[in-house]
Order: C-alpha cells, then structure tokens, then sequence
C-alpha cells in the first residue's frame, strides 16, 4: 500500500478573508508561516521515513513545503496536477458576496454540477479527473511507500469524497484545515482514508475551513 500524507497549505490573507484564491498565488500570511513552522517540527518527529516530498505549484503549498523539507532533508517535487481548482471569474471575490458580483458562475459553483463550466475556470468534472489521475499517479511512482503533498482545500475535497465513495455534491461532515495532516492509503486504484484533519501540532486557532 501506498501511503500519503496530504497536507493543504497553511493560512493565507485571502484564506482569513473569506476570498476565493483557486490559481492565484497568494503567499501565506504570518499565520500562515508560523503553522507551516509547526507542522515542519511534526514531521521531524515522525518515526516513518518518507520517500518523497510533493508540492503544488502554487507558492502558498511551496511555502508550506519549504520548512518541511528543510527539516526531513527532502526536495520539494512540484506537481501542478495538485494544485487548486481554477475558479475563474470567481477569484479574488469575497465568498459572501459572489452571487451579486458573478451570479452565472457562482451559480455554477454552487450547483456542484461536474459538467456545469465556470466562466475561464475548471468545471467541477475536469477538476476531479486532475485530482485523481494525479494522485493514482503518484501512488504507481511510489508503490509500497509514504509521501508527503502540500496541496489545496478543493483538492482534499475531491480526495476525500473519492475515497470514501462519496458523490460530488453529496454532504462532506469532515473540515479541510489549513496546515492540517490528511493520510490516504492507495492499494492499486482503490482509496481509503487512514486519518482526516489533524492539527495537534498547531497550538493556534488560526485555521481555516474554507475550500478556495
């Protein structure tokens, strides 16, 4: 089995905001940083030994990475195919107030539609391919090891409801923090989830259930 440690990134101003970031490369904020700090000196005292280390290719996921890697003596591996969904039009909004700024393509988003496009963004559908022919992937590449991936809420959205067989716009009771531990084990094309949302190295409440 092929085991992952997904991590999303740590807080960013639009994160605290309430703004949706998807493709744009917002650098954490100083929250941000001082949880990257403290999920590097979790990972250093874990006993596993990790193959590998994977980053989205957006800065927020690099920056979380960087810490992690200086730590466990690990190159970062950039993977754009882990990065957040594009949103679109939809970037840069404020959550509360895209309805009345963009109503098409927040109606889109809302719908959870897999085949409902988003005006210059990714539809649901073509994110969730990206996502997991990405991750099915890596899991091939690193057979019978444990990695680690800096990645995006909307990413652990999509990884967490495919491995627990859950539909796209079906209820997800499981938050999507920043700077939290996700752990997937991948057995040929099949899914499961080892854990969800650990933050016991943080000593904040800094983190941050939203998706973009």
């Amino acid at each position: 089995m092929t085991e992952i440690w997904f991590i999303r990134h740590g807080e960013t101003s639009w994160n605290r905001e309430g703004r949706l970031q998807g493709w744009q490369d917002i650098e954490l904020n100083d929250s941000g940083r001082e949880q990257a700090a403290q999920l590097a000196a979790r990972m250093a005292t874990v006993e596993q030994a990790f193959d590998a280390l994977y980053s989205s290719d957006l800065q927020r996921a690099y920056a979380t990475a960087e810490p992690i890697s200086a730590g466990l003596n690990l190159r970062i591996r950039t993977e754009p195919g882990i990065r957040e969904r594009g949103f679109g039009v939809l970037e840069g909004l404020d959550l509360a107030r895209i309805d009345e700024l963009a109503p098409e393509a927040a109606a889109a988003r809302k719908s959870r539609d897999p085949n409902r496009p988003i005006e210059g963004g990714e539809s649901l559908g073509q994110f969730q391919a990206r996502v997991i022919a990405t991750i099915n992937d890596l899991a091939q590449r690193h057979t019978n090891e444990r990695i680690l991936a800096v990645t995006h809420g909307g990413v652990l959205d999509i990884i967490w409801r495919h491995a627990s067989n859950v539909a796209l716009d079906g209820p997800r009771p499981v938050p999507l923090l920043n700077a939290s531990i996700n752990r997937i084990g991948i057995e040929g094309r099949q899914w499961q989830v080892l854990e969800w949302a650990d933050i016991a190295h943080l000593d904040m409440e800094s983190t941050s259930d939203i998706v973009p």
